[in-house]
C-alpha cells in the first residue's frame, strides 16, 4: 500500500516537468536560429518588409576613371604613373559589416590646394516590429535632411516618414529663411569667416545662379535626394564642401566632395563642384539602383 501511493506522486511531478520543458522549447524557431526581428513575446505585429536590396557594390572600383579624373585632376607628372594610378585605386573605408555598409576614399594634393572625395553606401535593415527597411531607410535619410537644415519639399515622400522629435519642419524653416547669398563672398574676393552657405544674402546681391545653387532637395535623383554646400574659411585657406545624401529604396548613398584653395582670392565655385557631385551620384544612381 505504502509503494502505490508513491505512484501518482511521481506520476504527477512527470507531466509538470514535461510542461515546463515545453513552454521553455515553445520560442524556438525550426531551425534553432534567431535571425527574426526582436519584439514583445506572442506580439501579433506583422513581419516587416524585407528590402529592395540585400547588398553592395565594391565601392573602391564601382567609379569609373573618367569620372574621377573630373573630379580629381591629377597632371600626371609622375613618370611612370605609378602616383596617379594609387590616387584613382582610392582607400577602402573601414567597416566591420561590408553587407551592411562600404565606402571609399580618394585625395588629391596639388600646390593649389587639396581636393577630397568620399563615397559611402549604407543598406538599412530595421529591427522595429511593424517597421519595413524601406521605411527606415526613409526615417534616416529624413534625419538628415533636418540636420543639414535642407528645405523640405512638399513633394518630397520623406517629410511624413521623420522620425519622432526630429525637427524636419524646423530645419526647413530655417534653410528657408537664410535667404539666397553669394557663393561665399567670391564677388568681393573675401568669404565670410566661419561656415556659410550658397545662398545668404549680402549687401553685393546675389550672384548669377543664385537661389538655385543654395542647399536644396534634389527631385530628380534616387527615391530622396538633398544637395548642401558650405564655404568655411579655415585661417590657412578657404575650403567648399558639397554633400549629396540619396535614398534608393533601403540604401543610402553618400558623396563628400571638397575643395581647398590656398589663395583665398580663388574661392572654389560652387557651380563646378556641385556639378561634378551631382553627375558623380547620377552615375552611381544609373548604375546601381536603375530600374
Amino acid at each position: 500500500m505504502q509503494r502505490r501511493a508513491h505512484a501518482p506522486a511521481a506520476a504527477l511531478a512527470a507531466a509538470l516537468l514535461a510542461t515546463v520543458l515545453g513552454a521553455c522549447s515553445g520560442g524556438a524557431g525550426a531551425d534553432g536560429g534567431d535571425d527574426s526581428k526582436p519584439g514583445r513575446a506572442g506580439s501579433t505585429a506583422p513581419a516587416a518588409q524585407p528590402g529592395k536590396y540585400h547588398s553592395l557594390p565594391e565601392p573602391c572600383g564601382y567609379v569609373n576613371r573618367e569620372t574621377l579624373h573630373r573630379l580629381l585632376p591629377a597632371t600626371g607628372d609622375d613618370e611612370d604613373g605609378r602616383d596617379t594610378a594609387k590616387l584613382y585605386d582610392g582607400q577602402a573605408a573601414i567597416t566591420y559589416d561590408t553587407d551592411r555598409r562600404v565606402g571609399c576614399r580618394w585625395k588629391l594634393e596639388t600646390p593649389q590646394g587639396t581636393r577630397h572625395l568620399a563615397v559611402d553606401f549604407e543598406r538599412v535593415v530595421s529591427y522595429q516590429p511593424g517597421v519595413s527597411d524601406e521605411q527606415r531607410a526613409e526615417q534616416l535619410y529624413a534625419r538628415q535632411a533636418a540636420a543639414a537644415h535642407i528645405p523640405v519639399s512638399s513633394a518630397s515622400p520623406s517629410a511624413p516618414s521623420a522620425p519622432a522629435g526630429s525637427s524636419a519642419s524646423a530645419g526647413a524653416s530655417k534653410g528657408a529663411s537664410s535667404g539666397p547669398h553669394p557663393q561665399g563672398g567670391a564677388a568681393s574676393g573675401s568669404p565670410s569667416p566661419s561656415a556659410s552657405r550658397t545662398g545668404a544674402p549680402s549687401a553685393s546681391g546675389s550672384p548669377a545662379g543664385g537661389a538655385s545653387l543654395a542647399p536644396r532637395v534634389l527631385d530628380d535623383l534616387g527615391d530622396d535626394a538633398f544637395i548642401d554646400d558650405k564655404l568655411v574659411d579655415s585661417g590657412s585657406g578657404v575650403h567648399r564642401d558639397i554633400n549629396i545624401v540619396f535614398r534608393a529604396a533601403n540604401v543610402i548613398v553618400t558623396i563628400a566632395y571638397d575643395q581647398w584653395s590656398v589663395d583665398k582670392l580663388h574661392v572654389p565655385a560652387s557651380e563646378d563642384l556641385q556639378g561634378k557631385a551631382q553627375s558623380l551620384a547620377r552615375e552611381l544612381e544609373a548604375k546601381n539602383f536603375g530600374n
